[in-house]
This record gives C-alpha cells, sequence and structure tokens, in this order.
C-alpha cells in the first residue's frame, strides 16, 4: 500500500484525512496520522482498518525522520513555521509534500533542490491561499485565451457563521483562529490599486473604509482592504492591470463596529496590563478611557468615541459584556489584544449545534473585442456540523485532493509551487465541485472603480 503521512491533525485536518481514508480502498491507500497528542490523531482516523494514528514530536528529529521516510508522500498541517523542517526531510528522502500555508522566504529557496530531484512541493493548497488562487485563475485564463485584456480583479474571502446560526447583533463568531481576527490588518498599511493609482490605508482607518457586497440568495456584506494586494499582481500576471483589490468578508456594520476597539487601542498586542488577571471586563474598558470621578464608564466611552445611545453600535458593545463588573480576565501579564480575545470568545464561540459558512466572491473585469464587461463570481460553503465545518471543507479537501493527484503523477511540474497552473486547478476545481464547494458566475455591467460599493 501507498503510505500517505499526515502531520498535524487539528480541525482543519477532519475532511482532510476522511477523504483520504474514504479513498483508500480503491487507491491502495494507508494514511499515517501524525501528531504530538496521539488521542487527537486517533480521533481523526476513527479505528480506520486503513489508517494508523502516531504520536509524533515534530522537533524530534529521529522520529520525525523515521515518519517521512516511511511515506511515499507528506502532508504538512503544522503551523507555518514549522513546514520547513518538514521539507528539508522530505528532499533528504525524495518525497513530495504538500501544505495549505503561504510559501516562505525558506521555503522558496529549496526550489531549485525540488526541482532538480523531480518532487512537488504544493503549498497555498487551502481556502485561501488555495481555493482564491484556482478560482481566480481559471476565469483569468480562460479571459487571456479569448484575447481579453484584465482592466480589473477584486478578490474577497471571509470565514462567517451560517444564517441559520446567526444570534447575535455582530452576526459573526469564530470559524477560525480568534489570534487573528484580533490581530487583523496590524503590522502596516493595506496596498492595492484602484484606476491605475496606488492606495494605501493605514491600520487606524481600516475598517472605515469597506465595500459592499452582493451575494445571491445571501444578501449584502462587506470587505475591508488586506494587507498587500500588489503581490498578486506578478504571481496571477496581471502587471498591466488596473484595479488589483484583495479583502475580508463581514456582515454589513461589523466594520465600523470593530473600529471602536481599535480606536480605543484594545487590540494593541505590544504591551501587557499590569494586574490584567484581577480585572473586570468593566475595568479593562475603562482603563483606555480618561479619568473622571463622576461620569459612568458608558458615558466616557460614547463622548469619547461619539456613539449615541440609539446607535446600533452600542447595542453590539453592550452585548459583548465589556462593562460587566463581574466578569473577570483571569489572564495574567495579558496583552490588551489577548484580553480582548477572551471578551469575544464568550460571546462568539460556535455552539455545539452551529454551523459556519465560507464566502468568497471575485470580481473580473475586462476588455474583449472593444468592449468592457465584468465576471462576478461567488462561493457559499455552509458546514455540516462542528466537526466538517465548512472551514475544513474548504481547507482540507484541496489539500487532499492535491496530495492523491500528486502521487498518482497528475500533478507533475516541480518545485516549490501555489495551484496556479491549469495543470493543478482544473481537476481540483471540478472535484470541489463533485464536493459542494462550487462557483457561480454572472456577467455584470463593467464598473471599474464604482465609488457608491465604498462605505467610511
Amino acid at each position: 500500500m501507498r503510505n500517505i503521512l499526515v502531520i498535524g491533525s487539528g480541525q482543519s485536518s477532519s475532511s482532510l484525512i476522511t477523504y483520504l481514508l474514504n479513498k483508500s480502498f480503491s487507491e491502495n491507500l494507508h494514511i499515517t496520522v501524525a501528531d504530538v497528542s496521539l488521542e487527537l490523531a486517533k480521533s481523526k482516523v476513527k479505528n480506520h482498518e486503513n489508517g494508523t494514528a502516531i504520536s509524533l514530536d515534530i522537533l524530534n528529529e529521529t522520529e520525525r525522520k523515521t515518519a517521512i521516510k516511511n511515506a511515499d508522500i507528506v502532508v504538512s498541517m503544522l503551523p507555518a513555521h514549522l513546514h520547513i523542517n518538514v521539507a528539508k526531510d522530505c528532499l533528504e528522502f525524495g518525497k513530495s509534500m504538500v501544505t495549505a500555508s503561504y510559501i516562505s522566504n525558506e521555503m522558496k529557496s529549496l526550489h531549485k533542490e525540488a526541482v532538480e530531484k523531480n518532487l512537488v512541493f504544493m503549498n497555498e493548497i487551502g481556502l485561501d491561499p488555495g481555493v482564491d488562487h484556482m478560482s481566480a485563475m481559471q476565469v483569468i485564463d480562460r479571459i487571456r485565451e479569448k484575447g481579453g485584456k484584465m482592466l480589473l480583479f477584486e478578490s474577497f474571502c471571509g470565514g462567517l457563521v451560517a444564517p441559520e446560526s446567526d444570534d447575535n447583533l455582530w452576526n459573526y463568531k469564530f470559524t477560525w483562529n480568534p489570534r487573528n481576527v484580533v490581530l487583523a490588518g496590524q503590522g502596516g498599511a493595506a496596498k492595492f490599486l484602484q484606476e491605475g493609482t496606488y492606495k494605501y490605508i493605514p491600520y487606524h482607518k481600516l475598517f472605515r473604509r469597506t465595500e459592499i457586497l452582493n451575494i445571491e440568495g445571501y444578501g449584502k456584506f462587506e470587505g475591508y482592504a488586506n494587507r498587500d494586494s500588489l503581490k498578486y499582481k506578478s504571481v496571477y500576471g496581471l502587471d498591466n492591470i488596473l484595479t488589483l483589490y484583495r479583502g475580508t468578508i463581514r456582515r454589513v456594520g461589523f466594520s465600523r463596529a470593530w473600529n471602536v476597539f481599535i480606536q480605543l487601542g484594545m487590540t494593541d498586542d505590544s504591551y501587557t496590563i499590569e494586574n490584567s488577571e484581577h480585572m473586570t471586563y468593566r475595568a479593562f474598558t475603562n482603563s483606555f478611557l480618561a479619568y473622571n470621578p463622576f461620569d459612568s464608564v458608558e458615558l466616557k466611552l460614547r463622548y469619547y468615541l461619539k456613539i449615541d445611545q440609539d446607535d446600533i453600535v452600542w447595542d453590539k458593545l453592550a452585548e459583548l459584556d465589556i462593562f460587566s463588573s463581574t466578569k473577570m480576565v483571569g489572564l495574567k501579564n495579558a496583552t490588551p489584544a489577548q484580553i480582548l480575545e477572551k471578551i469575544l470568545r464568550d460571546s462568539w464561540t460556535l455552539k455545539e449545534n452551529d454551523k459556519d459558512m465560507i464566502v468568497m466572491q471575485h470580481l473580473f473585469g475586462y476588455e474583449l473585442n472593444g468592449e468592457k464587461q465584468q465576471i462576478e463570481s461567488s462561493m457559499v460553503c455552509i458546514g455540516d456540523n462542528q466537526t466538517y465545518t465548512a472551514m475544513a471543507k474548504t481547507v482540507g479537501l484541496p489539500v487532499a485532493i492535491a496530495t492523491l493527484k500528486i502521487l498518482n503523477g497528475e500533478i507533475k511540474t516541480p518545485g516549490v509551487q501555489m495551484p496556479i497552473l491549469k495543470e493543478v486547478y482544473e481537476p481540483i476545481l471540478k472535484e470541489l465541485e463533485e464536493n459542494g464547494i462550487v462557483f457561480h458566475e454572472k456577467i455584470v455591467p463593467y464598473l471599474g472603480y464604482n465609488p457608491e460599493r465604498v462605505t467610511g
């Protein structure tokens, strides 16, 4: 049997492992799932006769090399900074590998050796990055093949709560790493192109410059700019494009309310708060407001940020219990961002029967035969349950499908890469459709930069 080694069995690996186990009989596979937690690995294998769970400390060189040497291909679902150890062992033992993470400079430096050894090191093959690359390149290549000239490319993606589980004023729950949600947008200005002009949005203004999106059957959403859209110019072959913008999707109104936390300083992760473990949520909120022995915390905050009492933003803040004098932070030497994450977990953690939702939309503006047109391509995926979430499906299935196609020699271009070649994206997108991850396209009037879609 051919042995596929999956390192890491976190939540996003559920659909990945199940897909491979389901294929194990017809494809003659044995799936070895390795994790520092043997119990977690066992929970994903579920006593399947073609699966084995093993305990693996990725920093233990002997354990790691033994597992990789015995595999025919390796899937790394580890945190991104740990992929490089796996990649170097894969080079040593002549194994191809697959990850869902962005290509690091260290990983990129292995390209030449991977090509020389005829190994495929496929990265960025999850959701975002991953499904976004493949679905975008499929349409962009189709436009080019017809002789069209790309004028505009906008791409948005978001992990949200499904409509049937949407029961808070923010229309949001955590479907991915909460820390990443709290720190989103930090680390430099968002950079993008609009009508040939370079644009920059600093962090403190990021959540007040949003674009309105319409997803048929699901209503209105908003998108805020990702950190660096410009790096996709050369990746997608869009060096001469006029508008290039990538953003994150939320429900309308989320960003305006989130901006309150930014203006207060609650998303700061650069310093710790004294005596944080003994603070109430109310004391934490008050610590960012001016001293006034006569005004309440609520009144000071409303005055400071000019929020009317009947503003929905005020109701959203109150819903999170940030004014509670009984709820305790309970975190020692915590940063403001860590405390905010704790507060949000109380309200935004998915309940047992909740479902999540992934929304992705691309806009392609182009000129063909002297006429300007625009394609709107949208995908919505609803999770099945807390194990097979929409996030787990849209991250794990592309990884699993790519792994099997590399093992079977259907994807064979060697080297460190992302899924932008037709030999990669065509078959994977086709199989994703069979698994319910479908993009729906429609032609809309070409609008270019449309100021009516911009809020704030």
